[in-house]
């Protein structure tokens, strides 16, 4: 059974640093890309930055240059660093695992993020 499972959500004031990580389970994790995604109220679910199993990464122009993803194959671990917080990162971050061959994709169950001003 596949499992994604996030942690290191919570509040944190603007300026602030925070990191998310997720482990995986269920799959192998060295074929999947993998990504975290975030879905603020009332907005479409965005992509936040993705890894593929090379190393190469993709990010949104809106995080670029203060997060960083990374991942550990031996742990199935991904991660992402997230500084220089703001308000507008406030969202659930969603862990996701994508396969490179067939493109499904798995969620984790969201972790919550909420940057004060």
């Amino acid at each position: 059974q596949v499992q994604l499972v996030e942690s290191g959500g919570g509040l944190v004031q603007a300026g602030g640093s925070l990191r998310l990580s997720c482990a995986a389970s269920g799959i192998v994790f060295s074929t999947n890309k993998m990504g975290w995604y975030r879905q603020a109220p009332g907005k479409q679910r965005e992509m936040v930055a993705t890894v593929t199993s090379r190393g190469s990464t993709k990010y949104a122009e809106s995080v670029k240059g203060r997060f960083t993803i990374s991942r550990d194959n031996a742990k199935n671990m991904v991660y992402l660093q997230m500084n220089s917080l703001k308000p507008e990162d406030t969202a659930v971050y969603y862990c996701n695992a994508e396969h490179q061959l067939t493109r499904i994709g798995r969620w984790g169950q969201g972790t919550q993020v909420t940057v004060s001003s």
